[in-house]
């Protein structure tokens, strides 16, 4: 059974385009990411299950608005943008890449899905209930998660 993926856009489109508005700040790129996520959809819809979209919708929306931050700082778009991501780049560099470094073990430890409930809770700002709604597990299995994130945070600063 494939998904219906232009019921998916008239009911999920608002949120999955609030979600790319929150990462990517631009309401034009916001709008194409958005139409990514849902092209997304249609090129893997026939191997989709019609469960938990949401969930499903919100965690494609994270990858491809960050695939789009990623790839900004790679290409930027002109010489303005190039001055402005080496502007933002600037700074205290060594605690960055210390930073960028924890996290990258952070997360190679644990499952993907750990660090989407990670983002959806602390970054987001979402309740332990609408993260465990929104990644399809419990309230009690996204508390062991973060719980399992927090411990392993805390072995590799103690490293």
């Amino acid at each position: 059974m494939s998904v219906d993926v232009e019921a998916y856009y008239r009911r999920y489109g608002p949120q999955v385009l609030r979600r790319c508005r929150f990462l990517l700040r631009d309401e034009e790129q916001a709008v194409d990411a958005m139409h990514d996520v849902f092209v997304q959809l249609l090129r893997y819809q026939a191997a989709l299950k019609d469960a938990g979209p949401s969930s499903l919708l919100h965690q494609i929306a994270t990858r491809v608005c960050l695939n789009r931050l990623r790839g900004a700082k790679r290409r930027p778009e002109d010489r303005d943008d190039e001055l402005v991501l080496k502007i933002a780049a600037s700074g205290d560099t060594e605690a960055r890449t210390a930073a960028r470094g924890l996290l990258d073990r952070l997360f190679g430890r644990v499952p993907a899905s750990s660090r989407d409930i990670a983002v959806l809770h602390l970054v987001d700002g979402m309740t332990l209930e609408e993260t465990a709604r929104e990644v399809g597990l419990s309230v009690s299995g996204v508390r062991k998660r973060l719980r399992a994130l927090s411990a392993v945070l805390q072995e590799l600063e103690a490293a």
